[in-house]
């Protein structure tokens, strides 16, 4: 019986590929990938429901170095580098099937599906980048695709593969009704690199500080996140639940800023360790929490330092966030 390795990432499209080939005669194994942009919750959950065999790769500073920071195919609308993304992951994905023994890789892309990245010169481009790509099947567009080797040996037979394409979902939900799949995720989401709201944020980040590593990108999930200057940033929680993640992820080079006497957020400091832009940053501090209007706080801003601030108005805050 022949041997597939597939991409999956927990959603509808990947569950019916590994379904199709099953069906098709294919013994299937899944591996998928986390990182601080994507989890594997939703795979797993998938895998457990379809008796799928999953390997997870933790591949979160490989990843950020080698696709994130300097994509070859450049972003798409957001900070999403999906072509490097996808080649990245099938040339993991074909290392462990050499390790494992597959005969071959394959994923639930849909020719057409999403117009940049899963046309036909993307999909091409992502098996040649892979350097596994005469070992890729995508059985939910074979038939509208080139055949591939798999195909043309009697590997897997051409017949029993689909010609999907295009945007719609009817076509999946009617497939996933046929083979029995009733609990799948909503088609968008997933990926935080594809959020504008998140691509802002490490954009900001990786533009002022190159080298920045997961831990600075795991920050920039939580709590609000404001630019003071070109060398200067604060992130402030939103409430207490927040401040605990920030406490918790607080690197050395992080001063905590934190408005005594008064309920409020903790607030963690890149920049300057004396100056202007550590003084703003106490006084926005100061004004995300619960002083009385006109009343002058204190802020401590280091073991022993302190800034007695007029809290900073939260609507003039706004200019500052990212």
């Amino acid at each position: 019986m022949p041997r597939a390795l597939g991409l999956l990432s927990g959603g509808l499209d990947s569950i019916l590929a590994c379904l199709v080939l099953r069906r098709a005669g294919v013994e299937v194994a899944a591996v998928s990938f986390a990182s601080p942009f994507f989890g594997a919750d939703k795979a797993l959950a998938a895998a457990q429901a379809h008796d799928i065999p999953l390997t997870v790769l933790e591949v979160g500073p490989e990843h950020l170095e080698q696709v994130v920071k300097n994509p070859r195919y450049g972003y798409g609308s957001n900070m999403n580098p999906c072509i490097d993304c996808h080649a990245y992951m099938f040339r993991q994905a074909g290392g462990l099937m050499e390790g494992q023994g597959h005969d071959f890789l394959f994923s639930g892309e849909v020719l057409g599906q999403r117009p940049m990245s899963q046309n036909k010169q993307a999909l091409a481009t992502v098996a040649k980048h892979s350097g596994f790509a005469s070992r890729i099947l995508r059985p939910l567009s074979a038939l509208v695709l080139a055949p591939t080797a798999m195909e043309e040996s009697g590997l897997v037979e051409r017949a029993r593969l689909l010609g999907l394409s295009g945007r719609g979902r009817k076509p999946q939900m009617a497939l996933a009704s046929e083979l029995g799949v009733k609990d799948y995720p909503a088609p968008a989401g997933g990926c935080l690199l594809t959020e504008p709201g998140f691509s802002r944020r490490l954009k900001d980040l990786l533009d002022h500080d190159p080298g920045a590593g997961v831990e600075l990108v795991e920050l920039l999930k939580h709590g609000r996140h404001l630019r003071l200057s070109p060398a200067a940033k604060l992130i402030v929680g939103r409430n207490q639940a927040e401040n605990q993640i920030l406490e918790g992820l607080a690197p050395p080079e992080c001063r905590r800023l934190i408005a005594l006497g008064v309920a409020g957020p903790l607030g963690l400091y890149f920049g300057p360790a004396t100056g202007a832009d550590l003084e703003l940053a106490s006084a926005l501090v100061a004004g995300y929490g619960q002083a009385p209007a006109g009343q002058a706080v204190t802020v401590q801003a280091g073991p022993d330092l302190r800034y007695s601030v007029q809290p900073f108005s939260r609507r003039l805050a706004q200019g500052y966030i990212l």
